[in-house]
């Protein structure tokens, strides 16, 4: 089996900042390439990024820049920007390279896909880190772990991608699963995301408020619940028992930590409205199913969006 030594990857920001920082502890520099240009490749060039106190200097390579295919390729942007960061990693792609995407949702695999090949790629979704990015500074105190595989893994019957990524998470020390069902998985983490995320960008609202109101854990509950009757039909079968076990997750997060999408809110930043309630609504038109909390939450939140521009241009 040929190891994974050389990785790419495209999208330093909280997530891709700190998996490429435990890579570094293990692999030389010049195994671990940012895939970055313009000013941003430039910042990253001349002033590095600093990660937990600590100032990482990747190799960063401009997008149109020939180079020696990755084993490993980690796409880790915004979803907004995965359109134009699958036409910049072309370079780092050949014959024996594994494709990975820690975005969220249950969209951006197929999306790399149609441009790579599906067999390039392994499904995978992180639990658990909690990394922040504020300007050229990225901190976390918890990696979590990133669950991948094929659809199925049946136990014994790994592919070789999986068992090569197997080992390569092994030895750079990133904790990490291989569940049975890994659409099945994608689609938990969805579930979660589609609740908490959403509702607490509108609410503005830390988890321990959802912990202790229960009138936002209901609004929460009802949009999971939308996730649930369209999986039921995408064969997925997510029921309420996994609302019950994501609502035990959410009750063991710190009571002042925030969203993802509520500091993009904070930070009037754009956010993944489209991934979440976005891909709801859509999935719910395919399906027949009905979806009037996501399709509220994506209008308030894409009303934000534009009244932040609108502010910030007039300020």
């Amino acid at each position: 089996m040929e190891k994974i030594e050389k990785v790419s990857i495209i999208g330093l920001g909280a997530m891709g900042s700190a998996y490429a920082s435990q890579m570094a502890k293990f692999l030389p520099r010049e195994n671990i390439r940012v895939i970055a240009g313009g000013t941003r490749g430039e910042k990253y060039k001349t002033e590095g990024i600093e990660i937990n106190g600590s100032i990482y200097q990747f190799d960063v390579l401009d997008p149109a820049e020939k180079c020696q295919a990755a084993d490993l390729l980690m796409f880790a942007v915004k979803f907004n920007q995965l359109e134009d960061a699958i036409k910049q990693a072309r370079n780092h792609i050949g014959d024996d390279t594994i494709i990975i995407s820690v975005l969220n949702g249950i969209t951006s695999e197929e999306m790399i896909g149609e441009t790579y090949g599906m067999e390039k790629l392994l499904y995978s979704v992180c639990f658990g880190i909690d990394s922040v990015r504020t300007g050229n500074s990225v901190h976390f105190k918890n990696m979590g772990s990133i669950a991948f595989g094929e659809k199925e893994n049946p136990p014994g019957h790994y592919s070789d991608k999986v068992k090569r990524l197997q080992d390569f998470f092994t030895r750079v020390q990133i904790d990490y699963s291989v569940p049975e069902d890994m659409l099945r998985t994608l689609w938990w983490k969805f579930l979660l995301n589609v609740g908490i995320n959403q509702v607490s960008a509108v609410l503005r609202a830390p988890y321990g408020v959802f912990q202790h109101v229960e009138a936002a854990r209901n609004i929460m509950i009802a949009a999971m619940q939308e996730v649930i009757s369209i999986s039921a039909k995408a064969g997925i079968h997510l029921g309420e028992k996994d609302i019950e076990e994501l609502l035990g997750v959410i009750s063991r997060l710190s009571p002042t930590g925030k969203t993802s999408m509520l500091q993009d809110i904070e930070a009037h930043r754009q956010t993944e409205v489209n991934i979440f309630a976005g891909t709801v609504v859509e999935l719910g038109k395919k399906y027949g199913v009905s979806t009037p909390i996501n399709q509220m939450l994506f209008d308030i939140i894409r009303a934000e969006e534009e009244m932040f521009k609108y502010l910030d241009a007039n300020d």
